[in-house]
C-alpha cells in the first residue's frame, strides 16, 4: 500500500533530513499519491502513500495522534480494521479518519505492542511513542510486506526497500558471505535477518523490534505455526468443509478492505481461478489479467487456454497481454532496479511487466501466491516424502540448487564459509510442534522460504507500479488450518486436494484437473541468442572481474554450455550468476559513495 522509511538517533544528535528525503524519494513508485514527513526530534519518518482505504487526506501519513502522543508510518492493509475499530470505539476511542492506519495507532495505545496479534493482514509499520521515546517496528506473520534496516551504535535507519537505505548513504555494501551461500543454495532465498549486503538486515516475519532512544533493542516473536494434528480427529469431508468456510472468509476480508476496485491476476491455474470463482458473484464487472511470452525450445510460454476459459465462463472484463522476448530483454534492467534483493526466478520480470499493464486499470489485485506452499502443490513434496535419510538429506536432495562442494568451486575463496545453509535448514526442520517430516517441510516453506521467494517478488514487482497485490491464501487462519491437516490429505490427487475439492462446482473441471503449470519465461531458462550474449557481457565485464565474486573456471564452464546446467527445480545456473552480478552493478556499484 505504501513506502515507509525513517531514522532514529541514539547519540543525541539530529537525524539527517536530507538523507531521509533521498530515502523517501526512492519509495515514490510504491506510493505515488502523497508524500509526507514527521520530525519528532530524535526520530524522523518519511512516507509515500498509495491510497486504497479512506482516500481522503485524513488518512495521509505519517499519521500523528497528538492526544495519544503517537506517530506512525504503515505499509499494508489490516483486513479486520472495521471490527477492531468498532471494539475500540466501544472502549471510548474517538477517530478522525476512516481507514486502517488510525486503527493501528489506537490498537497500540489500547493493547501495547501485543496489538499485532489481533491484526489480520499484511503489514510493516514503525510506531513512535512520544511518551517514553520508543520506536516499534513490526512485520506481518508471513513477511508479505518488507522491512529492511541498518543499525549501528549511533542510529537506526529503516525502509521498505534496500534501495531506499542505500540512497540514505553510509551503508556497508560488502557482500555477506552467509547470505551468499543461502542465495545460491535456496534459489535466491536469504532468510531474515540476513541480506546480501553486510550493512543491511531485515526484520523477520512475525516479529516486532523495539528501540529505546538510548539504543536498547528488544526483538520479540509474536506468532508461530503449529503443524500438529488437532486433539479431535477430523474426517476428510470435515477438513474440506472447514477449508471452504475459512477460505470464503479470507477472500471476503481481502475483497472488502478497499475503497477502490479489486481485480485478479489470472494465470489460468487452480489458485487464481478459484479466487475468480469465489469473487464472481460479489464483484460486478470483475477485472482479470493474464500475461504470456514467446515460446522457446518448444516450451509453451503462456497459459491463455485456461485463463481465456475462466474469463469466458465468468464473464470477466479480461485483459490479456503478450510480451515479445525482445521487450523482456530490454526491460530487464528496469525490473532488476526494482528488486530489493536479487531475484533470479523467471517470473519476476513477468510480474514487473504485468504490474505495469494492470496498474493502468486497478490499484488492487488478488493473487494466488502461497497456495502451493500451504496446500502441498509442488512436485518436490512427494519426492521428499518418498526419500530416505535424515530430514535434511530428504529435503536437500530435492531442493538445494547445488551441493556445498560445487558452491566452493563457484565462489572465490574470500567468500567461502561452512555449509551454513544445511545447518540452518536442519535447525528449522527440527523445531518442535510438527508431527511428520512433511509438516516440518511445509512449515519451513510457509514461514521462511516462501517469504523470500514468491511473496517478496510479487510485492516488489507490483508495488513498483503503485499496485497492491493481496494474497488470500496467506490469510493466517487459513494457513493455521492447513498446517493442522495430515500431509497425506494435501498430497492426494497430485497435491492441493482440499483446494481442488472446494473448487468442484465453482470453476470448470478442466481447470481443476489440468497439469500444474508455472509462470513461464522460457528465454531465461533456455539461454540463447541475445539473452546469452547479455549474460556473457555481464559475467565478463570489468565490474564483475574486479569484484572477484566468482571463480572464472566455473563461469566459463556455464558459458560453454548454458542449457546443460540447471538446478534441481529447473533453474538456469548461468542466469543465477548473471542476475546477482547485474543486480550489484545496477543497485550497489557507486551508491555507497553517497555521504552519510
Amino acid at each position: 500500500m505504501c513506502g515507509i522509511c525513517g531514522e532514529l538517533r541514539f547519540d543525541q544528535s539530529v537525524p539527517d533530513m536530507e538523507a531521509l528525503k533521498r530515502m523517501t524519494a526512492k519509495l515514490a513508485r510504491r506510493g505515488p499519491d502523497h508524500e509526507g514527513f514527521f520530525n519528532g526530534g530524535a526520530l524522523v519518518f518519511g512516507h509515500r502513500r498509495l491510497s486504497i482505504i479512506d482516500l481522503s487526506a485524513q488518512s495521509d501519513q505519517p499519521m500523528v495522534d497528538d492526544d495519544l502522543k503517537l506517530a506512525l508510518v504503515f505499509n499494508g492493509t489490516i483486513y479486520n480494521y472495521k471490527e477492531l475499530r468498532a471494539e475500540l470505539v466501544e472502549m471510548g476511542y474517538d477517530f478522525f479518519s476512516d481507514g486502517d492506519t488510525e486503527v493501528i495507532l489506537k490498537s497500540y495505545h489500547a493493547w501495547g505492542e501485543h496489538c499485532v496479534q489481533r491484526f489480520y493482514g499484511m503489514f510493516a509499520f514503525a510506531l513512535w511513542d512520544m511518551r517514553d521515546k520508543s520506536l516499534l517496528l513490526a512485520r506481518d506473520r508471513f513477511g508479505i510486506k518488507p522491512m529492511y534496516y541498518a543499525l549501528d551504535g549511533a542510529r537506526l535507519r529503516f525502509a521498505s526497500t534496500m534501495q531506499s537505505l542505500l540512497a540514505g548513504g553510509g551503508v556497508d555494501t560488502s557482500i555477506n558471505p552467509v547470505a551468499l551461500h543461502h542465495h545460491f543454495t535456496l534459489h535466491s532465498v536469504v532468510p531474515a535477518p540476513h541480506t546480501m549486503l553486510s550493512g543491511i538486515k531485515k526484520l523477520p516475519p512475525a516479529h516486532t523490534m523495539k528501540f529505546t532512544v538510548s539504543g536498547e533493542v528488544t526483538l520479540r516473536r509474536y506468532w508461530s505455526l503449529d503443524a500438529t494434528r488437532p486433539a479431535v480427529t477430523l474426517s476428510e469431508q470435515e477438513w474440506i468443509a472447514a477449508t471452504r468456510t475459512v477460505m470464503t472468509r479470507a477472500v471476503e476480508r481481502h475483497r472488502l478492505a478497499s475503497d477502490v476496485p479489486v481485480g485478479v491476476l489470472l494465470s489460468g491455474g487452480l489458485d487464481s481461478s478459484l479466487l475468480v470463482g469465489m469473487l464472481a458473484d460479489h464483484v460486478d464487472d470483475l477485472n482479470t489479467f493474464s500475461i504470456g511470452f514467446e515460446d522457446v525450445a518448444g516450451e509453451t510460454a503462456n497459459e491463455f487456454e485456461f485463463s481465456d476459459l475462466m474469463a469466458k465462463h465468468f464473464g470477466t472484463r479480461h485483459h490479456r497481454f503478450s510480451i515479445p522476448n525482445s521487450e523482456v530483454l530490454a526491460r530487464l534492467p528496469e525490473a532488476i532496479a526494482q528488486m530489493s534483493e536479487p531475484m533470479p526466478s523467471y517470473d519476476v520480470t513477468a510480474f514487473y511487466l504485468l504490474g505495469e499493464k494492470v496498474s493502468e486499470h486497478v490499484k488492487v489485485v488478488l493473487a494466488g501466491q502461497g497456495a502451493d506452499e500451504v496446500f502441498g502443490g509442488y512436485f518436490w513434496y512427494p519426492r521428499m516424502d518418498a526419500a530416505s535419510g535424515t530430514p535434511l538429506e530428504r529435503f536437500s536432495q530435492h531442493y538445494f540448487d547445488r551441493e556445498h562442494e560445487e558452491y566452493l568451486a563457484m565462489v572465490a575463496p574470500d567468500y567461502h564459509v561452512a555449509d551454513v545453509t544445511a545447518a540452518w535448514v536442519a535447525s528449522e526442520l527440527a523445531k518442535p510442534q510438527a508431527d511428520e517430516f512433511l509438516d516440518e517441510v511445509f512449515r519451513l516453506d510457509v514461514t521462511a522460504l516462501m517469504v523470500d521467494d514468491p511473496v517478496k517478488r510479487v510485492d516488489n514487482m507490483t508495488m513498483a507500479w503503485g499496485l497492491e497485490a493481496r494474497v488470500p491464501f496467506l490469510d493466517h487462519e487459513l494457513v493455521e488450518l492447513a498446517a493442522h491437516m495430515p500431509p497425506s490429505l494435501k498430497l492426494k490427487e497430485g497435491g492441493k486436494f482440499p483446494l481442488k475439492a472446494i473448487a468442484r462446482g465453482v470453476i470448470p473441471d478442466a481447470v481443476i484437473d489440468r497439469p500444474k503449470g508455472y509462470f513461464p519465461v522460457p528465454a531465461l531458462k533456455y539461454v540463447r541468442g541475445d539473452f546469452l550474449e547479455k549474460m556473457r557481457e555481464i559475467l565478463n565485464s570489468e565490474a564483475c572481474l574486479r569484484r572477484g565474486l566468482y571463480q572464472r573456471a566455473y563461469v566459463e564452464k556455464l558459458l560453454a554450455d548454458p542449457e546443460a546446467h540447471l538446478t534441481r527445480i529447473q533453474g538456469s545456473k548461468l542466469w543465477h550468476l548473471a542476475l546477482l552480478e547485474w543486480w550489484l552493478q545496477i543497485n550497489v556499484d557507486g551508491v555507497s559513495s553517497i555521504p552519510a
